[in-house]
């Protein structure tokens, strides 16, 4: 991986550069301290991450950030700040990561793994990420499981999602999400590693995830088709659905059902 380290303080540009270099595999191609400066460079080359401060001459690094997500090919983006106000921004702007100073070198060292990681799934054909293995229905047939890996093939989405928690932006798989429920005029995501309030719509959030994975069952939820346990029929000619480890039920409104029985194949 190809870095860029933009930081108008030298202690802080050195620091993060050796941390680094001391936990990834990560290559620094250059550190500058100018929002404009950044802007030429990436106009003559590409670099797969950028470690942006927020308070940077000329363009602050918010600015910047909303520039290079116009991009073709984007990098990704993790800020380094002082500024814990700026966590909500960052989300929107589907930050890797966002990282205060001063720096702790054990959620530095955290963040890199993570990115590496991310770097490597996301370089790798599609078809290799497809697991194998049918899932269960409420009848035991196999007939979700198939219907899950015909639509994870054909999917083209990216396979995470940034979760805000506290001033943290945690990169997720969107497999581990189980569903996400409206409240009001924010989103509860419950997901393999707990839950999360995101300050945005259900409508909103429902968009950024894989649309052949995700499906909006009911106005106020979107379910997460793979992680359907069991299928139960409820009045009106509805149903409740029951989700691996989680005691929650969630509805299919009576305007999804004929939606959703095609999508099940029931």
């Amino acid at each position: 991986m190809r870095a860029l380290i933009v930081e108008d303080e030298i202690l802080a540009s050195e620091e993060l550069n050796y941390l680094i270099q001391e936990h990834s595999q990560i290559e620094v191609v250059d550190r500058l301290e100018d929002g404009l400066d950044v802007l030429k460079f990436l106009q003559e080359q590409e670099v797969d991450v950028i470690f942006l401060d927020i308070n940077i001459p000329s363009l602050d690094g918010m600015m910047l950030a909303h520039h290079i997500g116009k991009f073709a090919t984007k990098p990704y983006i993790v800020f380094t700040t002082a500024y814990k106000e700026h966590a909500a921004e960052a989300f929107e702007l589907e930050a890797f990561d966002y990282i205060l100073k001063p720096y702790d070198e054990k959620r530095i060292a955290a963040m890199l793994h993570k990115l590496e990681l991310a770097f490597k799934r996301d370089h790798t054909p599609m078809e290799q990420h497809i697991e194998d293995g049918p899932a269960t229905m409420v009848d035991g047939s196999a007939a979700q499981g198939d219907l899950v890996r015909e639509r994870d093939t054909n999917s083209h989405t990216d396979r995470r999602i940034n979760l805000l928690r506290n001033d943290n932006i945690i990169v997720t798989e969107t497999a581990d999400i189980y569903y996400a429920e409206a409240q009001e005029k924010v989103t509860k995501v419950y997901t393999k590693n707990g839950e999360f309030t995101m300050p945005v719509s259900i409508s909103d959030f429902h968009s950024r995830l894989p649309q052949d994975m995700f499906f909006r069952c009911h106005r106020s939820y979107v379910v997460n088709l793979s992680q359907i346990r069991e299928i139960v029929p409820w009045f009106n000619n509805t149903y409740l659905l029951r989700l691996r480890d989680l005691e929650a039920e969630v509805p299919v409104s009576r305007g999804k059902v004929k939606e959703f029985r095609q999508l099940m194949r029931i």
